[in-house]
């Protein structure tokens, strides 16, 4: 478990690292995962070796949320001031979302039912 959890730190130390170097607008986490995933693309060996402790964390996601629960208590009154602009952000960037998903869906779909057809399924 201490060598997957220092694994995954790695990766996401790595991130840290690409986005404070390059100035690029990413959490460095979300770089991080990315090369870990593309690492795992790469070495099967290393699913093996991370896959117990993921499983775990992701077990107990919920306990990750409580600083965030507490950042909002904390500043609250920022939600005051700003509540407006953050939910219709929420909303608008939600509707987007969804609208691509289901566009890349649609897409992908008739890719697939095409490819099924050309086959003779």
């Amino acid at each position: 478990m201490v060598n997957a959890l220092i694994i995954l730190l790695s990766f996401q130390l790595i991130g840290e690292i690409i986005i404070r170097t390059f100035s690029l607008p990413v959490p460095g986490p979300v770089v991080g995962m990315l090369l870990l995933f593309v690492a795992m693309l790469l070495r099967d060996s290393l699913v093996a070796k991370v896959e117990q402790t993921a499983q775990y964390i992701l077990q107990n996601l919920t306990l990750l949320y409580v600083p965030a629960a507490v950042g909002v208590v904390v500043h609250l009154h920022l939600l005051q001031t700003e509540g407006l602009a953050l939910i219709v952000t929420l909303v608008v960037s939600s509707l987007i979302t969804i609208s691509v998903t289901a566009l890349s869906m649609n897409v992908l779909l008739k890719v697939f039912n095409s490819s099924r057809k050309a086959e003779g399924r």
